[in-house]
């Protein structure tokens, strides 16, 4: 509400100070005013400075952006092997593009001020030059290509599976509005799935008669062991998705109909990663807005917020609905032995769709008979006899 009555206010100071330039040239009328459409020297001259002003204040502007917002992009605390390449290659294409814009910027402003229009004086016409064409083509030629071939090495190392690498397959399952996981078991091989199939606790769509089936695990919040390559095969129930895990440098869409696929490996735990500098500050600064958000609730009669901790999050990077901000999974990042011990207490797929299909007694309905008490007398054969 602050920053929309600030820009009103803004606003309305431009309108007022047009207005009074409107009334101060009424006043002028019938003095020794210029009233002439063509630009003067006093005209090239103001135009010019003001050149000089707005380069100032690009700089301005950019230096102020990077002392106040500066840490906010994820440059530093990457939680994957891979994310390395990833922050060195954000980190070239920033600096680069500074110095760019720096120089550009400076010649575009000095030369538009020095070659400004003065009477009497015709601008000289070049119909090309050769050498010049030359070097601001080769130039950028050049920084493209090794930014490109870089980006080229990085990408490919990180997709790169070898089939006789030992990794962990899980599969990501993005729907509108959530995210479901599911684990390949002991055989490291997922079954298969087809959306045909979704019923009930199958939500997933698995071919539960399928021999690589037999063995995954469906859970809602993710586990990831430290050190060890996890290789993420993805799929959409209904529109497109993008599983998106920023602290580990990894995105990869999620498209109906086909299975796309992502690999890293985790170099931080969850525990690890919330003794970080960068992660402690931010926590310290979000705890400190809530803290101040709650004495306004509690002053309401509401409830407070709790205080926030830091968790590794899977999130939606598509704009896939009404409630895509709401689309995300923990993601929790430890050892390989309690990594194997969670894993090991979760229910298969398949023991849960069978449990859910077993018969269940009806209330109210008659209980079976206790046949471990003493058979009772068969009374139709006397009746008979007489």
């Amino acid at each position: 509400m602050t920053s929309l009555l600030v820009i009103i206010v803004l606003v309305l100071l431009a309108v007022a100070i047009w207005q009074l330039t409107k009334i101060f040239d009424l006043t002028q009328i019938g003095g020794l005013s210029d009233n002439s459409q063509v630009a003067n020297d006093r005209d090239n001259n103001i135009n010019g400075y003001m050149m000089f002003a707005f380069l100032v204040f690009i700089y301005v502007t950019t230096i102020y952006c990077i002392i106040q917002f500066g840490h906010f992009p994820l440059m530093s605390n990457s939680a994957s092997v891979h994310g390395q390449d990833v922050d060195n290659l954000m980190w070239i294409s920033m600096i680069l593009i500074f110095i760019v814009q720096f120089i550009t910027q400076a010649l575009l402003h000095y030369f538009a001020f020095k070659y400004r229009g003065k009477q009497g004086k015709k601008a000289l016409y070049f119909a090309d030059n050769d050498k010049l064409e030359f070097i601001w083509t080769i130039i950028p030629v050049i920084v493209l290509a090794g930014l490109i071939l870089y980006g080229l090495y990085a990408w490919t190392n990180i997709m790169f599976v070898d089939e006789d690498e030992d990794v962990i397959v899980v599969e990501l399952y993005a729907k509108q509005f959530s995210w479901e996981a599911r684990y390949s078991g002991e055989d490291n091989v997922l079954g298969k799935a087809n959306v045909r199939y979704i019923e009930g606790v199958n939500t997933l769509g698995v071919d539960v008669s399928d021999p690589n089936a037999q063995d995954d695990k469906v859970v809602t919040e993710l586990h990831l062991p430290k050190g060890k390559k996890v290789l993420f095969k993805m799929r959409s129930q209904d529109v497109l998705h993008s599983a998106y895990m920023p602290h580990f440098r990894a995105q990869m869409n999620c498209v109906p109909g086909m299975v796309t696929q992502f690999a890293f490996v985790p170099n931080k735990t969850t525990a690890e990663m919330r003794q970080h500098p960068d992660i402690v500050e931010k926590v310290a600064h979000i705890n400190e807005l809530r803290a101040k958000k709650s004495v306004e609730l509690v002053k309401k009669g509401e409830q407070g917020l709790d205080p926030y901790n830091f968790d590794f999050l899977l999130l939606c990077n598509k704009i896939c609905g009404p409630s895509h901000y709401n689309m995300q999974m923990k993601i929790v990042v430890e050892s390989e032995a309690d990594f194997k011990k969670w894993l090991s207490d979760k229910p298969t797929l398949v023991s849960a769709v069978k449990a859910e299909k077993e018969p269940k007694a009806e209330e109210g309905a008659a209980a079976p008979a206790d046949t471990t008490k003493a058979p009772v007398a068969d009374t139709t054969k006397v009746v008979a006899a007489k």
